[in-house]
């Protein structure tokens, strides 16, 4: 009898796939030498993976200054105006092109210099008003939002606000505010989570004047439209230096524009650098200091993302709202039958959440007291997902009208909302600016960071005898003191009764902030160094880290609306929901951490690579590309 299972396919061949890559710890020597081991500046997220809760960090719940409003009103509202009457979102979707006249616009308002100071002729706005600026423009479209966000959050404006020299600023700064589009260039082939592996390298020249730039980037946003990039570039086999580099110099090329399943208009391309000559006063703070740069540039780059997802809510429940309370089946409007009645309410819930998240991080790097890196990852990591499942509930709840194009709709008299656009346009918001996977990696070695001060020579399996000896000394000082505290103090005292009808979920924020401390403790102690292998794990601990940090943005921030209108107390009946529901999320994944399929779903995922399951792909049509 003649087999019914197909011949094994061949690997494809990807030659720009197979090189040389960084080893595992090569790859984590440069992560780590690029880390900001300090924290001079305390930070609230931290304090909660290490037991504390500091609620005097986010409560009263920061606000904007009146002059910080007033300062920023005459653009939002002209932004606001600009966004409704000049852009048709559709036709940028259709065509693949922002129209030149919508980026003369943009220019003419200032909205390429929103956060660049007033001196080099920006608008000099706060980073909350920028994150308030882009939720208008994200409102609109996605494509627009790419291109404002990327030539300013992770572009040239940012770093050379935070780092740059005086000279570099007044050469360039003016440039930009005035409309010059720029670029970050970072990822590779070969290079995307793991910059050990870069391969654009810089040759410093014989009469030391200027750098000799070669390589390729690969998804440069904007890179087929700017005029300025930021380039990393090895300058020596550990060293990654970061350069401004101007398009029109000889040897910059845009290879090709590249094409993608939503955001049709990002200009995003392949762009190759050809012993390209930099001059040396254009490396931004100094040889060596490249992913450093970057790291402390995302720490408020990442907040663009944040606050778009919050825009994102808003209009899903613009467009739910009216077809929940009008679309009649069974009888009755769709928005009475229970199923969908879930759906918008925690749509709500989670929406309040989100700019809770959004505006508590953004208000805090405006502040300046508080270091704001992992309220900046988690904001990005937690409001992406979020985002997502309230896009994918919306497309639900409109059915095929969620579906279908906006042009289609259109043509047969139907209200145009974008639904299939928005679920395009939203899916990338999960892998920008550091993948989901990559941001919950991020986060969890900085919850863990005090126990490796304290003990990781304990399980550092290189370490000589003598420093485990030491760090045993130092670990059983500590912790002495350490655990017990993370046990005690918490369940009778303080009752936080200010909060009303939400003070049982601050304490119980607090109670959890205890407990995952204490988890975070005994994993060490469970898995020891295969910890950092334990990813499912670690994820589950950040993203309780996640939940009850935006348990406690929403309930500070609710009191402080409610205190504002006393008469409304809705602020304080959705944070209550959200609460809820976040509590159960924040037990159960409690409970998964240690009672989980982990190991054995590791294994069957380990078959199907190793070509060990590809019985399971007979019946489909192979391929030959």
């Amino acid at each position: 009898m003649t087999s019914t299972v197909p011949p094994k396919p061949k690997r494809m061949s990807q030659p720009h796939l197979n090189a040389p890559v960084a080893t595992e710890a090569e790859a984590r020597e440069v992560a780590e030498a690029a880390r900001e081991t300090h924290w001079e500046q305390p930070s609230f997220v931290r304090q909660l993976f290490e037991g504390n809760f500091k609620l005097d960090l986010i409560h009263p719940f920061p606000q904007p200054s009146a002059a910080d409003l007033a300062k920023a009103k005459p653009f939002l509202e002209k932004l606001e105006k600009f966004m409704r009457e000049e852009v048709d979102s559709d036709a940028i979707d259709r065509d693949g092109k922002i129209p030149q006249s919508v980026i003369d616009g943009l220019r003419a308002l200032g909205a390429f210099g929103i956060k660049i100071p007033e001196e080099y002729g920006g608008l000099g706005l706060s980073q909350t008003m920028y994150t308030k600026a882009i939720g208008l423009v994200t409102s609109m479209d996605g494509s627009v939002t790419a291109l404002l966000s990327a030539a300013q959050s992770i572009g040239v404006p940012q770093p050379l606000k935070l780092f740059g020299t005086p000279e570099q600023k007044k050469k360039y700064l003016p440039r930009l505010a005035a409309g010059a589009i720029s670029a970050f260039a970072l990822t590779e082939n070969n290079v995307g989570s793991d910059p050990a592996a870069v391969s654009t390298h810089a040759e410093l020249s014989p009469d030391g004047t200027y750098w000799i730039l070669n390589g390729e980037k690969l998804w440069c946003t904007n890179g087929t439209i700017a005029e300025l990039y930021v380039v990393m570039a090895k300058t020596s086999e550990k060293k990654i230096t970061a350069f401004v580099v101007e398009k029109e110099w000889p040897g910059v090329e845009v290879v090709r524009r590249l094409h993608f399943m939503g955001l049709k208009a990002l200009e995003n391309g392949i762009i190759r650098f050809t012993n390209v000559k930099v001059p040396v006063e254009n490396v931004i703070l100094g040889e060596g200091k490249g992913l450093k740069l970057a790291l402390v540039t995302l720490n408020t780059g990442r907040l663009t993302l944040p606050a778009s997802c919050v825009a994102a809510g808003k209009r899903a429940l613009e467009i739910v709202r009216p077809w929940a309370a009008t679309r009649v089946q069974w009888g009755q409007a769709i928005g009475k039958h229970d199923a969908v009645a879930q759906k918008i309410g925690r749509m709500a819930a989670d929406t309040f959440a989100m700019e809770a998240v959004s505006d508590l991080a953004s208000l805090m790097a405006d502040r300046g007291t508080t270091d704001i890196r992992l309220e900046a990852a988690i904001a990005k990591m937690w409001n992406t997902e979020i985002a997502w499942r309230i896009v994918d509930d919306t497309l639900q709840i409109k059915g095929g009208r969620g579906y279908e194009t906006a042009d289609s709709l259109r043509s047969r008299g139907e209200r145009p909302d974008p639904v299939e656009r928005m679920m395009r346009d939203c899916r990338i918001n999960l892998i920008f600016e550091g993948s989901s996977e990559i941001m919950r990696l991020f986060i969890a070695r900085e919850a863990v960071d005090t126990h490796l001060k304290v003990a990781g020579k304990l399980i550092d399996p290189k370490a000589p005898l003598g420093e485990k000896v030491g760090a045993l000394i130092k670990a059983g000082l500590f912790y002495a003191w350490w655990y017990p505290t993370r046990w005690i103090g918490w369940s009778f005292w303080p009752r936080y009764t200010e909060f009303g009808r939400n003070r049982k979920h601050m304490a119980f924020v607090h109670r959890a902030s205890g407990r995952l401390a204490r988890t975070i403790f005994h994993s060490m102690i469970r898995f020891g160094p295969k910890l950092e292998k334990r990813q499912a794990v670690l994820g589950r601990i950040v993203e309780i880290g996640a939940e009850i940090l935006a348990m406690s943005a929403t309930v500070a921030r609710a009191q402080m609306l409610y205190k504002k209108n006393p008469g409304d107390t809705s602020p304080l009946e959705l944070a209550d929901v959200f609460c809820r529901q976040a509590r159960r999320r924040v037990n159960d994944k409690f409970r998964d951490i240690w009672f989980n399929d982990d190991v054995r779903t590791y294994a069957v995922a380990r078959k199907v690579i190793d070509d060990k399951l590809e019985w399971l792909e007979a019946g489909i049509v192979e391929r030959h590309d």
